[in-house]
């Protein structure tokens, strides 16, 4: 792909964002208000609902609590727990089979970015009962009222709560994808930190570098940013910057847990239009070949990709480095101790260096599956091709 083509494609999409009516869903936020969910369900005529959750959460009790609110109120709902780590696309038409056949009318994402994408997909889904996941995926391919969709997040770190994606895993190809369109963004979510007291310090971390990915590829991007996503991209990054690893060493402390399910939740907004980039189009080929977890994939990969921008990406680091209080002699001093503090919070929270699982066989498939996400749709600061992906992965795997 050259550069000329890519620049008059995003051009249009720089155009085009303003017409498109991006939006927040309707949402509250603070501790215990989960409560309130069921009379958000009949003030917006949710009907019979379809909870999808996974079967962590059901052990964990939180699908159970869920439950027992909705019985409580006398809402009809069905459960759906069947969502892999990866949701995959099989995941979707199994939750979608159940949606129809106990008639529901909304759906209910509860969870990390698993069940919430999952959800999102069975909308699609419903939008659409005879296309495969696979044909829904990319931009604006679902185009159509979906049924109400309504959102718990119960970790801190996707976003997809206020997204536009529904990233799914195609079952036959292990090809990870995203279903993009603005019909997706929920009608509503319910933010509510007490949720994500239990999330273990491992998961705490990495859906923690997974909101700052969101933040930090959106900001770098910026050329189809308006002032605001670059306003959320940097309260995120502060956010995290100050609260990451205080929830990581006490997953009690709610004030730290509240700080970071805002900061997911603006970093989810700022890349709903700002784009994420190539640490996002490598890390979905890592999640569809070797079922890596999608933040601790994009956590492994983040500083190494912006290292690897060099100076074009140097005054946008250093204006997030500048909101954290990291400062240096000149931009590129200031970048690099910006992504020096994303090493040592890799450290300091155990996650790995670089990704080891790459097989040799698997390399030329993981590019072109990058190239096909990332090119010309994501504005990043440098455009790669085949030989840029390639030396970019054999450096991160010496």
């Amino acid at each position: 792909m050259n550069g000329l083509y890519r620049n008059v494609f995003q051009g249009g999409m720089k155009v085009s964002n303003y017409f498109m009516g991006y939006h927040m869903p309707e949402y509250v936020f603070g501790r215990g208000l989960i409560k309130k969910l069921p009379q958000i369900l009949k003030d917006k005529d949710a009907g019979k609902v379809l909870v999808v959750t996974d079967e962590g959460l059901v052990r964990a009790g939180i699908a159970g609590m869920i439950e027992d609110l909705l019985k409580e109120a006398g809402i009809e709902y069905e459960l759906f727990s069947s969502v892999k780590q990866n949701p995959t696309s099989d995941d979707v038409e199994a939750g979608y089979k159940t949606f129809r056949e106990n008639d529901c009318d909304s759906v209910l994402g509860v969870g990390g970015g698993s069940p919430m994408d999952c959800a999102k997909g069975i909308c699609a889904k419903a939008a659409h009962p005879k296309k495969s996941v696979r044909q829904m995926q990319g931009l604006l391919k679902v185009h159509k009222r979906i049924p109400e969709l309504f959102m718990v997040p119960t970790t801190s770190g996707t976003g997809s709560e206020t997204t536009v994606a529904a990233v799914i895993t195609d079952a036959e190809t292990h090809r990870k994808a995203a279903i993009n369109d603005l019909v997706l963004i929920p009608s509503f979510a319910v933010l509510d930190p007490e949720l994500t007291v239990t999330l273990t310090p491992e998961l705490t971390a990495t859906t923690g570098m997974d909101a700052l990915c969101h933040a930090v590829e959106a900001y770098t991007n910026q050329l189809y940013n308006t002032e605001t996503e670059n306003t959320l991209a940097l309260k995120a990054v502060r956010l995290i910057y100050d609260n990451l690893l205080p929830a990581y060493k006490d997953g009690g402390d709610i004030v730290a847990r509240e700080n970071m399910q805002l900061a997911a939740f603006y970093a989810g907004r700022a890349f709903t239009r700002g784009c994420v980039g190539y640490v996002h189009a490598i890390g979905h080929t890592l999640g569809g070949l070797y079922g890596v977890p999608h933040g601790k994939a994009m956590a492994i990969l983040l500083p190494h990709v912006m290292r690897a921008f060099g100076p074009a990406a140097h005054d946008r680091l250093a204006e997030l480095a500048d909101s954290c209080g990291i400062t240096g002699k000149d931009s590129a001093e200031t970048a690099e101790k910006f992504i020096g503090w994303m090493e040592e919070t890799k450290r300091n929270t155990g996650i790995p260096e670089k990704p080891d699982m790459i097989k040799n066989e698997d390399v030329d498939q993981m590019i072109r599956w990058a190239m096909k996400e990332a090119n010309p749709l994501y504005p990043t600061p440098v455009l790669w091709g085949y030989d840029d992906f390639r030396s970019f992965i054999d450096s991160v795997r010496e």
